[in-house]
């Protein structure tokens, strides 16, 4: 099996040796960077399979980082962990809107980076293993599990991993609500992400699906389904 390469990008220096230290030590091949621009160019050469982002530091910032890594078309699947030195509903929401895929309110714990980092890479991995049909229609979309691909009236809409799992598990059971911890659980079945987010992504999946974005509803205080044509 092979070793997952990872970038931190961290301009704290302390609190990047504790990131590239707790990762190391689970097996995993870190670099890093301590601002925007080398993080990029770092990504760029390295071509990771994750990256955990910082979002506030001098000069380009994670969220032109996250930005510039979604426009281009070899990382829009990449997995984007983002860590934040504020609590603020504001930035996690901005974060999540452009693209990342988790966060973490700095300082981060080892134990819970390691934890969200197997999850990202779990599910950015996930594939029609189960069994299941390996492209799944509801409506006008079709969602390719071994291809990554989501496409609505045969065009492409690019969709995070974390989006792609979102409507994936709602497309294989079309009609039943899920709830939000049910939406963001990796294969353990254990829930790796705050519940708040998938809000965002969900508003992320409808504005990317356009006018078929009412295929993916909202069920008032239980959670969200996704209906065959919006019926």
């Amino acid at each position: 099996m092979s070793i997952a390469r990872l970038v931190v990008v961290e301009d704290d220096p302390d609190l990047r040796d504790v990131l590239r230290e707790s990762l190391t030590r689970e097996g995993y091949e870190v670099s890093v960077a301590s601002d925007g621009v080398e993080g990029l160019a770092l990504i760029r050469e390295t071509r990771p399979a994750l990256v955990c982002l910082d979002v506030m530091m001098p000069g380009k910032d994670g969220i032109e980082v996250c930005r510039e890594l979604r426009a281009d078309a070899e990382f829009r699947a990449l997995p984007i962990l983002m860590l934040t030195a504020k609590g603020d509903e504001s930035d996690v929401v901005l974060g999540l809107g452009i693209g990342a895929d988790d966060y973490m309110v700095k300082p981060a714990r080892p134990k819970e980076l390691v934890a969200r980092v197997r999850a990202l890479l779990r599910r950015g991995s996930v594939s029609s293993a189960d069994g299941s049909a390996p492209v799944l229609e509801v409506g006008p979309m079709t969602i390719d599990e071994e291809r990554f691909e989501v496409r609505v009236n045969g065009e492409a809409v690019q969709m995070t991993p974390t989006e792609f799992q979102i409507l994936q598990t709602l497309a294989k059971k079309p009609g039943r609500v899920f709830r939000r911890s049910e939406l963001l659980r990796g294969p353990s079945g254990a829930s790796f992400s705050d519940e708040r987010t998938v809000d965002a992504h969900v508003r992320s999946i409808r504005q990317k699906l356009g006018s078929d974005g009412e295929l993916v509803q909202t069920v008032r205080g239980k959670g969200y389904r996704i209906m065959d044509d919006g019926s």
